[in-house]
């Protein structure tokens, strides 16, 4: 899916324009951005956890000339799914 056709299937839900829905999804992106940001985590009882870890910087190999390549060590997003979300996929 789709960022256009989720923003199609939210303003359908909840009965609004597609322009007012892809006002809300982009407010709740930056919300979830700055509070990663400044706590590293940020908790949707039911739905998931988003939380910040930081990756160790490792060697790796490219995968054209298999030479070795040193990776930098940087934090990125990490998301386990809630109970709620996690029995509705199954």
């Amino acid at each position: 899916m789709t960022k256009a056709e989720l923003i199609g299937v939210i303003a359908k839900a909840a009965d609004i324009t597609k322009d007012k829905a892809a006002k809300s999804l982009n407010a709740y992106e930056t919300a979830v951005a700055k509070e990663l940001k400044k706590s590293g985590k940020l908790v949707l009882v039911g739905f998931g956890t988003f939380s910040v870890v930081k990756r160790k910087a490792r060697e790796g190999r490219n995968p054209q000339t298999g030479k070795a390549i040193k990776i930098p060590a940087k934090k990125v997003v990490k998301f386990k799914a809630g109970k709620d979300l996690a029995g509705k996929v199954k």
